[in-house]
């Protein structure tokens, strides 16, 4: 009887660790933490979060991730950044938020491009392609989610790479740490048992380089 509730518990466990470490493998060589060290792509992909937190105060994951992006171009590491997140309501717009955290940063209006429909991570990485005509390209987030988005491109087949935003630390660390152990799963499950597709495509888009 013991064995057989151990057995209960122990096997989806393993199962999400098992999981995890697929992602991180794939994802391996991939994701970066050194400026100097990110080859170049003409895109990054800016994965969207809230500049907020439910309490009014600032998102330092939103921040970092900001800071990572500006990082990235004023380098020459990258040419133009497609901002991709949620666009649910007029009040709250992502990748409006971000598109104006980049332009204070010193990046040109003109080298930023909006998606509004980048509503998961796995949309913002198949609309990156679909929609913006990219095939190769630099996906800046925290180091959790830039695994599992370079996992997910991996899997249709689109060349990315990753630059790793500055991670956060305390509790925040462990709530996230948990959400992507999850996310994971979640990804896997999309990728290669349920073959989710983006919420919308549209027409086609593609990005016009200066």
């Amino acid at each position: 009887m013991f064995g057989a509730v151990a057995a209960v518990v122990l096997l989806p466990v393993l199962a999400v660790a098992g999981i995890n470490g697929w992602v991180r493998l794939a994802a391996s060589g991939r994701v970066y933490d050194r400026l100097e060290a990110v080859p170049y792509n003409d895109v990054g992909l800016l994965l969207g979060t809230s500049p907020r937190v439910k309490d009014g105060r600032p998102n330092v994951f939103f921040e970092y991730r900001m800071d990572a992006a500006a990082e990235l171009y004023h380098a020459g590491k990258i040419r133009h950044v497609l901002v991709s997140g949620g666009n649910p309501s007029q009040w709250y717009n992502e990748s409006r938020d971000m598109e104006r955290a980049l332009v204070a940063r010193g990046v040109p209006r003109t080298a930023v491009t909006r998606d509004y429909a980048g509503y998961r991570t796995l949309d913002s990485v198949l609309r990156a392609q679909a929609i913006f005509g990219q095939r190769r390209f630099t996906i800046i987030s925290q180091p959790g989610h830039n695994r599992r988005a370079v996992f997910l491109a991996r899997r249709w087949g689109i060349d990315a790479v990753a630059y790793n935003a500055r991670d956060v630390g305390g509790r925040a660390a462990w709530q996230q740490l948990g959400r992507e152990t999850l996310a994971c799963v979640k990804a896997a499950l999309d990728a290669y048992v349920l073959d989710t597709q983006p919420r919308y495509y549209g027409r086609p888009e593609p990005i016009r380089l200066d």
